[in-house]
């Protein structure tokens, strides 16, 4: 049914905050939106500004598209083909014209050739999610690839693919274009990310894994060399596409099947939680549905190798594999699915597939999508769950008929004498790591690893306060690895790290998914020294940034990912083993201040050697919200605005000279992506510059005399208020003086506090309305909460004019040693604010943590139980929320 943009319009104000800031953000897409004219709104978001970059142009249109996609969804203009079209349309975009930007420039004059981008995955399939990765496969022709002279070919593809996936990934104010995975690509862990063609054909001929198969059903060319694509398709088209299966491949395609419904226990049963992916009925389960047959007839009937999913149903009716009842019922539920799931990622753009567990989030994803309440939602997918489960077990062999051998029952039996409650989880567990199917344990020599240690992993992992936990989490963690052999040696020679292993497996979901990352963080805990606090910021610099002889600057980015990631893993790892979450906190703060320095300074020298410096001026970054503290979570971003001293008319000294304002800008953005790309190593942390002047509007990085100015003439009450917690952590001790005393008088003038109080009390409501708390345990949002006292303390600070500490603990303290704010409120910050830092380990989504965390939790804020945690978290809601409305109430009237 197709509604009118006012209904829209105002779901989208009510129950999406991502899109309703996108609204504000693009006011001529929102006039074509409300004349009804999709069509033009859509071309006007695709529109390129000649003036901007590459990648900043890419993320405007990102967001813009992404605003007249949902508005066409949610209004009924698009049905689900047209919707997940025009997003796969624009990936293909965006990756030609990285990849475009990225080989222009390193071979400006050269013909572009010789390197293509494959989709995989939905973008293959040009089914793309609302929010979803790109998942490509990057392979180069040596005798076409542009390079320079005496440059190694490789390395060329290297940089090359580095660069796309750095203008693509990278976020700045106007957020990203698309997050990259690299990991489907052979063998990962050892090969580069660019592979040559003829090396992939030999792979994918000889030696590539059953699920492999699968994933290339959905392949194609998407961006660069379209002939060198499909040359490669072709060559493959035999492993895909096979005229016979033997056993083990019929085996694979079973085995795949049933890893589904294994893997996540949780998520698979319907209601609140539950995964529409990858649950028990889902889209996944559609999917695979399809697939499989695809792959049992496809070899024989081209017709029916179709990647996407509803073509490859109506396909395979119309050739009889399926009933034509059958392929209609999934086609419907597909839709819906699909549909939900976009609602689900409309909210706040993330790549989310889980219904919310709290009765509000899922009833702000119902009324999104239109229906009353999360009730009516469940109701509407009830029914197509069910059939989809149902039609799905006719993939699956019937386990009660299966007769189980004599070693079957015995290790069954062991399993319950270790401690597990069920056998059949584990047992089935064990059954697919020997199946030889997974990546990491293809090898002989792996498997026989497995072997040796598994009796005392089983062992941990039954006496591990979660077992089903940590059994699924360690199960998702193997299936990420690249190798596990060694990691297998490791925990067999160091039995204590496997007591450990299945702790953290437990209670950790965050620490969990970094070891699947890179299992080698686990060696890192068995010097002693991993549990001590991090050392002072500068000492800790010198150790992130130090290299080998003969490592440049893109060595300094691996090594400082690969050093910082061991340093948050240990400080996690603390957390869990009860280091008190405040000392921790700061942990992670001194370790992202040390980050800041080392890539700044590095590349600040990387940028000197081709634009030179600016004679008596330098870079300065501001940290601000929690960095700007210094007490950071597991999952804090780092708030920065750059600042440069000096003469913004000046011009840099260097082979190729820019003015000061171009110069520092650059280098603000190459600090920003420094901070921010993904690498060999993994992420490191997402970068917001939005809080700078004049905000994704203002540049990039201004003078201090323009930041003075706009300090003194144009900034709003919240950037004040933001400027409470501003700290510079780059910078000469002049410049950071000089700053300090620019803070210091911006703070201190005079100012109409009523004013800024009725603003205060007006910002507060307005956070409150667009970003409502995950649950009663969104310490942060919640009434009472984390924002109410920072709200207050910042108020209270402007009042007295004074306590302007960028640490809200010091300055919550000094406000109440002269009396200005109750006392008790200090006890309700630390505890709230532990509870913040440990809860983004064990329930990254604001929820309830799982039963046999929660005494680890209590024990983290200082309670003996988690009764008297809930006791303890209640009394100090109350408290600040009193003392909020106390300040508030006389402006209330007036907002």
């Amino acid at each position: 049914m197709v509604t009118d943009w006012s209904d829209t319009a105002a779901r989208i104000q009510a129950h999406s905050p991502f899109l309703a800031r996108a609204m504000v953000r693009y006011p001529q897409v929102v006039d074509l939106l409300a004349s009804g004219d999709m069509d033009a709104a859509l071309a006007l978001a695709q529109m390129r500004d000649p003036e901007d970059s590459v990648a900043r142009s890419l993320r405007q249109r990102r967001g813009a598209i992404a605003l007249v996609t949902a508005a066409a969804d949610l209004s009924g203009a698009w049905g689900l083909d047209r919707v997940t079209r025009t997003l796969s349309d624009f990936a293909d975009q965006a990756v030609d014209e990285a990849l475009a930007a990225a080989m222009a420039e390193r071979y400006p004059d050269a013909e572009h050739r010789g390197f293509v981008v494959l989709a995989l995955g939905k973008h293959g399939s040009r089914e793309l999610n609302y929010s979803s990765d790109i998942d490509p496969i990057l392979l180069y022709d040596p005798a076409t690839l542009p390079r320079r002279e005496r440059e190694d070919v490789a390395d060329a593809a290297v940089r090359i693919g580095r660069r796309m996936s750095e203008l693509l990934s990278a976020r700045d104010g106007d957020g990203y274009v698309f997050r990259v995975d690299l990991r489907l690509r052979p063998s990962p862990e050892a090969t580069p990310i660019a592979l040559p063609v003829e090396a992939a054909i030999g792979y994918y001929e000889s030696m590539a894994l059953g699920w492999e198969q699968a994933a290339f059903i959905r392949a194609r060319p998407a961006a660069g060399d379209i002939a060198l694509g499909d040359y490669f398709l072709r060559q493959i088209r035999p492993f895909v596409w096979r005229r016979s299966l033997d056993f083990g491949a019929i085996d694979a395609i079973v085995d795949i099947s049933r890893r589904i419904r294994d893997h996540y226990a949780q998520g698979q049963a319907f209601g609140p939680g539950y995964d529409l992916k990858r649950g028990r009925g889902g889209i996944r389960e559609v999917e695979f549905f399809a697939q499989v047959h695809q792959l049992i007839h496809g070899g024989r009937d081209p017709a029916l190798r179709s990647g996407n999913t509803r073509e490859a149903l109506r396909a395979l009716a119309g050739a009889g594999v399926i009933e034509a009842d059958v392929a209609a019922r999934l086609d419907d539920a597909y839709v819906l699915f699909r549909t939900i799931e976009h609602r689900l990622q409309m909210v706040e753009d993330l790549q989310t597939h889980e219904l919310p567990k709290s009765t509000d989030a899922l009833d702000n994803v119902a009324q999104l999508h239109g229906v009353a309440d999360g009730a009516a939602l469940l109701d509407l997918l009830r029914p197509q769950v069910e059939w989809v489960g149902r039609n799905y077990d006719r993939l699956t062999p019937d386990k009660d008929d299966a007769t189980l051998s004599q070693d079957e029952d015995r290790l069954k039996v062991q399993l319950i004498e270790m401690g597990f409650a069920d056998a059949e989880t584990p047992f089935a567990r064990i059954a697919h790591w020997r199946g030889g199917k997974v990546r990491a344990l293809r090898s002989a020599p792996s498997r026989e690893a497995l072997e040796g240690l598994l009796s005392g992993l089983m062992r941990a992992l039954a006496m591990a306060p979660d077992p089903t936990h940590a059994l699924n989490r360690l199960d998702d963690m193997i299936g990420r690895l690249p190798s596990a052999i060694n990691f297998f040696k490791l925990l067999a020679a160091r039995p204590a790290l496997v007591e450990l292993l299945a702790e953290i497996l437990s209670h950790a979901p965050t620490l969990a998914q970094a070891l699947g990352r890179r299992a080698e963080l686990i060696d890192g805990l068995i010097d002693a020294t991993a549990f001590d606090p991090p050392p002072a910021v500068d000492i800790l610099a010198a150790q992130l940034a130090a290299l080998e002889p003969g490592e440049d600057y893109q060595a300094l980015l691996d090594r400082v990912r690969q050093r910082v990631n061991d340093r948050r893993f240990a400080l996690g790892v603390q957390i869990v083993r009860g280091c008190d979450p405040l000392e921790a906190g700061r942990g992670y703060g001194r370790v992202a201040e040390a980050a800041i320095e080392a890539l700044a300074a590095g590349t600040v020298a990387e940028f000197q050697t081709a634009h030179g410096r600016v004679e008596d001026s330098e870079m300065v970054i501001v940290a601000l919200g929690r960095m700007g503290g210094g007490v950071l979570t597991h999952a804090s971003d780092l708030d920065l605005v750059f600042l440069f001293t000096g003469d913004f008319r000046a011009e840099s000294d260097g082979p190729k000279p820019l003015g000061a304002t171009q110069y520092f800008n650059r280098l603000g953005q190459r600090i920003t992506n420094a901070l921010s790309v993904h690498t060999a190593f993994g992420p490191l942390y997402d970068v917001d510059t939005r809080l700078r002047p004049s905000g994704a509007q203002g540049l990039l990085a201004v003078s201090f005399d323009s930041f003075a100015r706009y300090q003194r003439e144009d900034a709003w009450t919240w950037e004040h208020l933001a400027l409470t917690r501003a700290r510079p952590v780059f910078g000469s001790p002049t410049a950071r003086a000089a700053l300090d005393a620019i803070l210091t008088e911006t703070l201190r003038r005079p100012r109409d506090f009523d004013e800024l109080a009725r603003q205060a009390v007006q910002m507060r409501r307005d956070i409150a309305r667009h970003k409502p708390p995950a649950s009663e345990l969104d310490v942060k949002l919640v009434p009472g909460g984390l924002i109410d006292l920072e709200f207050l303390i910042h108020v209270t600070q402007f009042r007295h004019g004074m306590a302007f500490d960028p640490d809200v603990g010091k300055a919550l303290g000094e406000l109440v040693a002269a009396g200005h704010l109750p006392a008790e409120l200090i006890a309700a910050h630390d505890l709230i604010t532990r509870y913040l830092i440990v809860s983004r380990l064990v329930s990254p989504g604001s929820t309830e943590p799982a039963e046999a965390t929660r005494p680890l939790v209590a024990r983290a804020c200082g309670a003996d139980h988690w009764d008297r945690l809930l006791e303890s978290y209640a009394k100090a809601r109350q408290s600040v929320a009193q003392a909020w409305a106390a300040l508030a109430a006389p402006y209330q009237e007036t907002t």
